[in-house]
């Protein structure tokens, strides 16, 4: 084992993940807006979906063993929590921004469908989530209807939250997150330091969890 960058990629992993975590129960047991409860649960289920595939990682670093079971499973469960997380931000979006009248919005529906698609996709055993040499095609196949999600979202994000103070760097961010997730996507298996994007793509989750702690703190202010 190699102390870098075990020991700095391990400090990253695990002060993320406690961040992420301890944002989600903070938001979730606020008593102001639904749409703060919301982001709550949105940060919640990305810190721990992400658990399972970090804790593997950073464990595969300081054990000697085999982790690729682990690590394959972790990255199945990643992939559905992080389909889950970007459900739930369209429901922040409409809670915020959206119509008063109770509707549920096109964009929202078209969103679940691919969401439903893409943790379907994520089930096939083709996957060989666990194998070693898991095959490329099936990775770019399952993150076709992720990626129209992401691109929905920051349309829908940047229309919607361009003059709201809190929210207006949302469509920039998730932007930057998946530019730096697809080339690990397509790349990684040839180039492996590729796999080194997802560093800032974590980064730009932190700063979505942040912005939902400034929401937060500014709907403490307003009581």
């Amino acid at each position: 084992m190699k102390l870098m960058p075990a020991l700095p990629e391990s400090i990253f992993d695990i002060g993320y993940l406690i961040f992420a975590i301890v944002s989600g129960v903070l938001l979730v047991s606020s008593k102001g807006r639904r749409d703060v409860r919301l982001m709550g649960a949105a940060a919640l289920i990305l810190g721990c979906g992400d658990a399972f595939h970090l804790i593997p990682r950073v464990l595969a670093y300081w054990i000697p063993g085999d982790f690729t079971k682990a690590l394959g499973i972790g990255k199945l469960v990643t992939s559905i929590t992080m389909t889950v997380f970007y459900v739930l931000l369209e429901y922040v979006r409409t809670n915020r921004f959206g119509s008063k009248k109770g509707c549920i919005q096109t964009s929202t529906k078209i969103i679940w469908a691919l969401a439903v698609i893409r943790i379907a996709l994520c089930l096939f055993p083709q996957n060989g989530w666990t194998d070693a040499n898991a095959p490329v095609s099936w990775g770019i196949i399952r993150n076709i209807p992720f990626v129209v999600i992401g691109i929905m979202t920051v349309v829908l994000w940047h229309k919607d939250a361009k003059d709201d103070a809190g929210f207006r760097f949302m469509a920039l961010a998730v932007a930057l997150s998946f530019a730096f997730y697809l080339p690990v996507v397509v790349l990684a298996h040839s180039i492996p330091m590729m796999g080194m994007l997802m560093l800032p793509k974590t980064i730009m989750y932190i700063w979505i969890i942040c912005m939902f702690l400034q929401i937060r703190k500014g709907e403490e202010y307003a009581d």
